[in-house]
């Protein structure tokens, strides 16, 4: 274990990007590998909540236009802050409303059913909150049976072969993830793309695993919509409002669930009762935003910036490459499984490992100051995050690991999950 040690030592004294670390609050004694559910909290967002609560008690109702973040703009100016994660146009992308709501406004907006043509694609392994809304707007649209589910050969891992042959005459519609929040698996967005656009279907994907953790050029790529939360990678804090990406050749298309903050702007406080829809990416917000939910982001993403999506993603993998390499050295073949894909291309940020006893690892870890996440049924998720986990975080993780499978610690612990997982 003492020459993986020294490893981390080196790569971190070779890190870029070691600087952001101290601009985070991490515990003492502890190593957090649950970015991937929830960021830590940067001085940034900090700073950029308080000072966004200053402008409310210095400028009351005036804070709307008034102060040094107004927030009758602030959708707009968090959309253009995280329009090059994404690689989209700044009037393309909006901070509002939740993934789950916005699944919900582009899909009802952009899927246009017929009898030959009305079937949506999904997963099996995509997140359940994308399928109950898929399944809502189906049975709204008169369509119940609609859903067809790519299905996974392993459990873990979908074929972009099989996601394309599935593509028929009869979809309308496909959303998948960008990354399956369990293995960490990478789809290929833009080959899934093109073959989705030479058929005419609307193709969109869940960005809540990949953005602030991999590059994305969803324009060019020539992706319909794209929705996403930004609490995890992107630092936002629990429950930050969601983002929201429409490619420009859709904005004319009236919305679905319409607002008044969806209104244009020059014209909003007219309080006509004829909606007049902005021209941009703003007619997608509904109701008005929320603010201090939205805050802590400006100061997040200015960490972005200065960082950069690209040196983000290197360190990232360079974190589960040595994650990887050192379970597989620390560990007997087959005490640990790794599922995640080992190839760059097909990795997102964070690794999944199986055992029977998972629940009780994953519970023991935490006993430890390891703070990973348990998935059902027998997984653990790591998340080492680029801009404030050390390869020394991942050394002493991999090496409390060690100790609690050598020492047979998780079987103090039930083997069952907590309320929260």
């Amino acid at each position: 274990m003492e020459e993986w040690l020294k490893v981390a030592h080196s790569k971190d004294s070779n890190d870029s990007l070691a600087k952001f670390r101290s601009q985070f609050y991490i515990g003492s004694g502890s190593y957090y590998m649950d970015g991937n559910s929830l960021g830590l909290m940067s001085k940034a967002a900090e700073e950029s909540l308080l000072s966004v609560m200053e402008d409310w008690k210095r400028h009351g109702i005036d804070g709307w236009t008034e102060g040094e973040r107004p927030w009758f703009y602030m959708s707009e100016r968090i959309g253009e802050m995280m329009a090059d994660l994404i690689g989209a146009e700044h009037h393309e992308v909006l901070a509002t409303n939740s993934t789950t709501m916005n699944i919900h406004q582009t899909v009802r907006t952009l899927y246009k059913p017929t009898e030959e043509r009305h079937k949506i694609l999904v997963d099996e392994l995509n997140f359940p909150s994308d399928i109950y809304a898929v399944q809502a707007i189906l049975d709204d649209s008169g369509y119940p049976n609609g859903m067809v589910e790519v299905p996974s050969e392993n459990g873990h891992t979908l074929s972009t072969d099989t996601i394309i042959n599935m593509m028929d005459e009869s979809i309308a519609l496909v959303i998948l993830p960008s990354v399956l929040y369990r293995s960490g698996q990478i789809l290929e967005m833009e080959r899934i793309t093109e073959h989705a656009r030479k058929n005419g279907i609307i193709v969109g994907f869940d960005l809540c695993h990949s953005i602030g953790a991999i590059p994305h050029d969803l324009k060019e790529w020539g992706v319909d919509f794209a929705v996403w939360c930004t609490y995890k990678h992107l630092n936002g804090g629990p429950g930050s409002v969601a983002g929201l990406y429409v490619n420009e050749k859709h904005h004319p298309h009236k919305v679905s669930l319409r607002g008044w903050f969806g209104n244009n702007k020059e014209t909003q406080f007219d309080m006509s009762h004829k909606f007049d829809p902005a021209l941009d990416i703003s007619q997608y917000q509904v109701g008005t935003p929320h603010i201090f939910s939205m805050a802590p982001l400006l100061g997040s993403l200015e960490i972005f910036e200065e960082a950069g999506i690209a040196s983000v993603r290197e360190k990232s993998l360079e974190l589960t490459d040595f994650m990887i390499a050192m379970i597989e050295d620390v560990f007997e073949e087959g005490e640990i499984e790794i599922v995640t894909p080992k190839d760059h291309d097909a990795r997102g940020g964070h690794i999944l490992i199986g055992h029977p006893d998972a629940a009780g690892i994953n519970a023991a870890l935490k006993s430890k100051g390891v703070i990973p996440d348990f998935r059902a049924p027998s997984y653990v998720r790591i998340a080492p995050v680029a801009l404030y986990n050390s390869f020394e975080d991942v050394y002493n993780t991999i090496k409390i690991l060690k100790e609690i499978m050598d020492g047979r610690l998780y079987k103090k612990f039930e083997n069952k999950r907590g309320v929260i997982a």
